[in-house]
């Protein structure tokens, strides 16, 4: 125990300190404008050479910074979250190596290291799903690594795409082939990869399955490392989406995205799903503005959105974890009297999420809708933007309704309080970081103001949306809406909205059933038949006839010899008297 103790602090430690001194070193690249490539030949043979490169400029160095401390927190959090697991060194060693595979994926100028770092995200975050060991964990583990699969093969055949350049360094070649066939194809292929990993529609019914992870992992994942991988892989890519039709169609699964995850948090009763489904809203609300040509603000919302959606998780987790693993908000209420820090952290990152002004998500998504209003966009994606706006409002305050006010749903006598310091004090520096975060952040990244010029009803129309949202939201956590509306109680359009459009059954189970069944079909009749019988058994049985032939032959035994001799010759005789 006192050496998993030590092993939680002395990663803290390290990681907050590498993550200030990042963030510093990002703010100084910034001020002065500097990118540096660091390359490292990693083996040279003949004319032959391996070279590692390396890419530090104030975008990577500021998102490490943050995904680095962010996971301290996390890290420092999992002591007493996990403290009932004996193999709690394990379960840090896991996440350890998930934030280096993210690392490796951040600096990485070059395809061939970012599929190293992009399949290290894929294999540890198996083996953090499936950690609690059970048939819900395996399925949810096998749904996570066969959907992410896809882009896999989408990234390696970027990566032999890229052979056409000469080289797979991609930064060089993106602004002077960016209009070539090649650079299509691999525009195509880095959009495909990218929307397998952020969950994007066809593929999003992985993220909500994710779920079966402990908490800590939630946090983590949902906040800086997994699903942000693909919002990144687009950023360094952004040049490829300008004016294209990989933007036009990214545009719009984005949006459809951002819609459905809204629509369906409002349906759900599992605390983590509602906050899975709230990431998978941000996830498309990030891909749009990518897809509009806005990559800095991409980033903005990235980092604020990081903030307070690990302290969203970690707060989550700390309510399930007194709630002795009760994730169904049915069952809360009137938790802000039981657990006031916690529900104080709770309520401040559900605000920040919703675009509460001057809170952290506000300066990113204000501006962002803003941009949005601002732009050459059709009528369906401009909907779609401020309509899922309200959603997210909605079910958040829904989540606030169920969980914090009114009274205790459950036993009378419960373990309910907010004596878990060692998770309080993870808590708390993320949430300084929800109310500052965005304020800092946006002088950073835009010490230049700009005036974004609307018309009065268009710049109040978010706080609008928010507004009737959030009252919206209220009277169905009262079920006053519920009951008078025949949509909300009509059992297949409940179904059909609350089971992400059905996507479940098309995009995993549909698919992956058939898939296994022929998988079965073709591993019984060629790898345990055609392919044994000609190949390797049966080459053993030839073989180890033939040397007992010839071991027999080696006997040198003359009666065996004669015998089998004259009956040859008698065969022989026989055959050539017809």
């Amino acid at each position: 125990m006192l050496w998993s103790l030590s092993i939680c602090f002395l990663s803290f430690c390290v990681l907050f300190v590498s993550a200030i001194s990042l963030v510093i070193t990002g703010l100084y690249f910034a001020m002065n404008e500097l990118v540096y490539f660091i390359e490292w030949e990693v083996l040279s043979l003949n004319s032959g050479q391996i070279i590692m490169t390396f890419l530090f400029d104030w975008m990577s160095l500021i998102f490490m910074g943050f995904v680095l401390f962010i996971s301290s927190l996390v890290i420092f959090y999992s002591d007493e979250y996990m403290g009932g697991d004996y193999n709690i060194n394990r379960f840090i060693i896991l996440v350890l190596m998930f934030v280096l595979s993210m690392m490796f994926l951040i600096i990485s100028p070059n395809l061939i290291s970012i599929l190293l770092g992009w399949d290290g995200l894929g294999l540890v975050s198996y083996l953090l799903v499936i950690y609690y060991q059970n048939v819900k964990s395996f399925n949810a583990g096998m749904l996570t690594a066969l959907s992410n699969r896809i882009g896999d093969v989408a990234l390696l055949m970027a990566i032999a795409w890229m052979l056409n350049f000469g080289s797979w360094n991609y930064v060089f070649y993106l602004e002077c082939a960016c209009k070539s066939v090649e650079m299509l194809i691999i525009g195509w292929l880095v959009v495909l990869a990218a929307m397998t990993k952020s969950a994007q529609i066809p593929f999003s019914s992985w993220l909500p399955a994710a779920m079966a992870a402990p908490t800590p992992v939630s946090a983590l994942v949902h906040s800086s490392t997994l699903v942000t991988a693909g919002v990144y892989l687009l950023i360094r890519f952004n040049v490829l989406l300008v004016d294209s039709i990989q933007g036009t169609t990214l545009l719009l699964f984005a949006g459809l995205t951002m819609f459905m995850a809204g629509l369906g948090a409002n349906f759900e009763y599992d605390l983590k799903k509602i906050i899975a489904l709230s990431t998978l809203s941000q996830l498309g609300l990030m891909m749009s503005i990518l897809a509009m040509g806005l990559p800095k603000l991409a980033f903005f919302h990235l980092l604020t959105h990081a903030l307070f959606k690990a302290l969203l998780f970690m707060c989550a987790g700390a309510i399930i974890h007194n709630m002795k693993d009760s994730q169904d908000i049915r069952y809360m209420g009137g938790l802000s009297h039981q657990m006031p820090l916690t529900s104080m952290c709770f309520n401040l990152s559900n605000l920040a999420l919703c675009g509460v002004p001057f809170l952290a998500g506000f300066y990113s998504k204000d501006l962002i809708l803003e941009m949005a209003s601002l732009s050459y966009i059709n009528y369906f994606s401009f909907i779609l933007y401020f309509f899922s706006t309200g959603l997210t409002v909605c079910y958040s305050l829904r989540l606030v309704y169920f969980s914090m006010s009114g009274e205790f749903n459950t036993f009378g006598l419960h373990p309910l309080n907010d004596e878990g310091w060692i998770m309080l004090r993870g808590m708390l520096p993320l949430s300084i970081m929800a109310v500052l975060g965005g304020c800092m952040l946006s002088w950073v990244l835009f010490p230049s103001p700009d005036m974004v010029c609307l018309p009065f009803w268009l710049k109040t129309l978010a706080l609008s949306v928010s507004g009737l949202g959030g009252w919206i939201g209220y009277e169905l956590s009262q079920n006053r809406v519920g009951h008078g509306l025949w949509v909300l109680r009509n059992q297949f359009i409940s179904s059909f909205v609350g089971l992400m459009w059905f996507l479940p059954f098309i995009s995993t189970y549909g698919v992956s059933a058939p898939s296994l069944v022929l998988g079965g079909k073709t591993l019984k009749s060629f790898d345990h038949g055609w392919s044994e019988l000609m190949g390797g058994q049966g080459m053993y049985s030839f073989f180890s006839f033939s040397s007992k032939i010839t071991q027999k032959w080696q006997n040198n035994d003359l009666k065996t010899y004669l015998v089998s001799f004259t009956l040859w010759v008698m065969i022989l005789l026989f055959l050539l008297s017809f």
